[in-house]
């Protein structure tokens, strides 16, 4: 097991899956709670589009993922709001969109290449010393947001329209957690890849709902079952030659499969 601490890829690879799986998990627990699941997948697609746009124009990949999906994420936010729309049906319209213009700009660029595949499906490789530097600093400033407001966010999350009654300001908060959410998946996207990161923001969660604890112990859980996947699918994947990303995922499936059935009535 220790053989994997032997190479620096793997060092950086473990501690950038450690927080991202401590920051996906955390901030999966309060989307779930407010049944907005589908918003990692379609802000996973968004940051895929900067992505394509750093690969064709030269810019950094990692940073044009966090701007565009924080963007996206204002937008989604904005039209929900102002224009009354279906939540599913606005994630929906993103979703598709994203990945139909990245598809565009990657094909008109001719930058359809190995880079794009390991943001696609995630890399081991792909991690670099800055990249994890920029992991940890953003993942700094995200877990302390979502810890000083998680009481908030929760209550939000719980019911809307009693949080509004209570003096909460709700619109300003909901921009806020979708702000955190995008900067996670964007983050995410070299460890796990962008086809597979709404796996391990949400299945974490919705396995340890299957145990019907209260908030704060369904967060541990979920915090554990996060972090227990990315190590056992990482060690999978050096040992084995697969996917990184694939096989993390693969873990969290095994975790909530077993969960579901031990938890069955």
């Amino acid at each position: 097991m220790l053989e994997i601490f032997e190479y620096e890829f793997m060092q950086r690879a473990f501690l950038a899956g450690m927080i991202i799986a401590t920051l996906a998990s955390i901030s999966g627990t309060f989307v779930v709670l407010r049944r907005y699941s589908m918003i990692s997948e379609t802000l996973a697609h968004s940051a895929l589009v900067g992505v394509a746009v750093g690969l064709v124009a030269g810019f950094n990949p990692l940073w044009m993922a966090v701007i565009i999906a924080i963007l996206s994420a204002w937008l989604i936010e904005y039209l929900r709001y102002s224009f009354s729309l279906y939540s599913d049906a606005v994630l929906a319209i993103f979703l598709s969109g994203s990945l139909a213009i990245a598809v565009i700009i990657v094909s008109l660029g001719g930058a359809f290449n190995n880079s794009l595949f390991s943001y696609l499906f995630g890399s081991i490789l792909a991690v670099s010393d800055a990249d994890l530097i920029t992991i940890f600093i953003f993942g700094i400033v995200c877990l302390s947001v979502l810890l000083i407001f998680a009481k908030e966010f929760y209550f939000i999350a719980y019911d809307e329209e009693v949080a509004k009654t209570s003096g909460i300001r709700v619109r300003l908060l909901s921009f806020l957690l979708v702000t955190i959410v995008a900067i996670i998946i964007a983050l995410s996207i070299r460890v796990v890849g962008s086809l597979l990161i709404g796996a391990l923001m949400v299945i974490p969660t919705v396995s340890a709902l299957q145990y019907r604890q209260g908030f704060a112990k369904t967060l541990f859980i979920s915090l554990f079952f996060a972090i227990f996947s990315v190590a056992s699918g990482m060690t999978l994947s050096f040992y084995m030659s697969l996917p990184s990303g694939a096989t993390i995922v693969l873990s969290i499936l095994v975790i909530f499969i077993i969960s579901l059935v031990a938890n069955k009535r």
